[in-house]
């Protein structure tokens, strides 16, 4: 008689519950118990989840808020064992919850979102500069006929605009006299450092500022920020049309800094005074003539310079003077001043001394003219100016004055002209 045996239970043991250390049955026992078998087939307990240290320490060190992440181990895939799919990107709904509001830090994206918004804010303050308050400049005029020159005092600046990362600036202004804004007129005081209210207290004098120059000059003022490691700032200007200020009346102003912008009525202006401006671009000099009777000689100072040309690359000019009384009275009728380095408006005050009688000195032309130094070439002309019995207009005054009062000295600013260059001599 066959006896048929029960089929084997299902091998389960990747499913298996570790026996408590009450139990004292066996495998085979529990395999063939019947109360075994519902416990069997059951689901397993759930086991505690387990974090690597690396997984654990990147927890504790992440910025803001921590979002819940389902398989945070699915952010570091160098520590799994096996290849494994790149989490899916994570919506936008997320980072943008009010729990960011850009007060915890956020996320990387939501910082860059309020970074954009940032410089979306500035681009608006920076193109609308009109309505932003840049300061207020106080400075004062003074027009000297007398002397031919017009002095600048800056007094001092207010609430000028914050250029540097500090919320600071260093402050320098700057001059122009318009139209014609070249190196050769320009002036500026020097810089203070940190400070949104500078007091600068210093006065800059433009030589060689005749009555006609009075009625169609403008002074322009620019407040600038000085910038060592890169190019230097504006931050606004003013200008003054000089028609307005009266000979010897020391006026004071107090203006707002505005951004003006090159406009074409400026530029026309600039066009149809351009026969004067091409008449200036070679500058001016300050000439003294006095007829010493008791040594009868004619003493020639040859004082400054204003508003040079520039000949050389650095848009500046190496100058001197050179003078010739005509007709040509051998090496004692030519003289030259030393020379100035890099400099459009160079000051000279030196005399020099020509013995001739009065009845002779009448009848000569004296020639002048300014000179450009190169080194191992040939000086290049700037413009020159003649003063005899010839010359017409101011030139012929000047003249006429030094013959008539001798023993007193005669000063005059004449423009240089292309016309004044000497024909029969070279420059050395």
């Amino acid at each position: 008689m066959s006896v048929s045996k029960p089929p084997p239970p299902p091998s389960t043991s990747h499913l298996a519950i570790p026996p408590s250390s009450s139990s004292s049955s066996t495998p085979s026992s529990s395999a063939s118990s019947p109360s075994a078998t519902p416990h069997s087939t059951g689901p397993p307990p759930p086991s505690p989840v387990k974090i690597s240290m690396q997984e654990h320490f990147a927890i504790n060190v992440c910025p803001g808020p921590i979002l819940p992440i389902p398989q945070i181990s699915d952010f570091f895939p160098r520590f799994h064992d096996y290849p494994c799919t790149p989490p899916p990107p994570r919506e936008k709904k997320i980072l943008k919850e009010e729990t960011f509001n850009g007060e915890t830090g956020g996320g990387y994206k939501d910082g860059e979102r309020r970074g954009e918004n940032d410089g979306d804010r500035e681009e608006v303050v920076d193109s609308d500069d009109d309505d932003t308050y840049l300061g207020t400049l106080e400075f004062s005029l003074l027009f000297d006929q007398e002397n031919n020159c017009l002095h600048c005092t800056i007094h001092k600046a207010k609430g000028l605009k914050a250029m540097d990362s500090n919320g600071l600036a260093d402050p320098y202004v700057k001059l122009h006299l318009l139209p014609g804004a070249s190196k050769a007129n320009k002036l500026r005081t020097k810089t203070l450092k940190n400070t949104l209210n500078p007091v600068w207290n210093e006065t800059l004098v433009y030589h060689g500022i005749t009555a006609a120059d009075m009625t169609t000059k403008t002074l322009r003022l620019c407040v600038c920020d000085m910038d060592r490691l890169g190019r230097n700032e504006f931050i606004g200007e003013v200008r003054v049309a000089l028609k307005k200020l009266k000979e010897g009346e020391n006026k004071r102003y107090n203006m707002g800094l505005e951004r003006i912008a090159q406009n074409k009525e400026t530029n026309n202006q600039t066009v149809e005074q351009g026969a004067v401006v091409a008449e200036e671009e070679r500058g001016r000099i300050l000439v003294s003539l006095c007829y010493n009777t008791e040594k009868g000689c004619l003493l020639v100072g040859i004082i400054r310079c204003a508003h040079l040309a520039a000949m050389d690359s650095n848009g500046y000019s190496d100058p001197f003077v050179k003078i010739i009384l005509q007709p040509d009275m051998g090496k004692k009728s030519k003289y030259k001043t030393t020379v100035k380095k890099k400099t459009l408006n160079p000051e000279f005050n030196e005399e020099f001394s020509y013995e001739v009688s009065l009845d002779q000195l009448a009848k000569k032309t004296l020639e002048i003219s300014v000179w450009d130094y190169d080194l191992g070439m040939s000086n290049d002309f700037i413009g020159g100016v003649e003063l005899g019995i010839n010359a017409n207009g101011q030139r012929l005054r000047h003249w006429f004055e030094c013959l008539k009062n001798k023993g007193k000295k005669v000063e005059y600013w004449h423009t240089l002209t292309q016309q004044g260059a000497p024909s029969s001599d070279k420059a050395d």
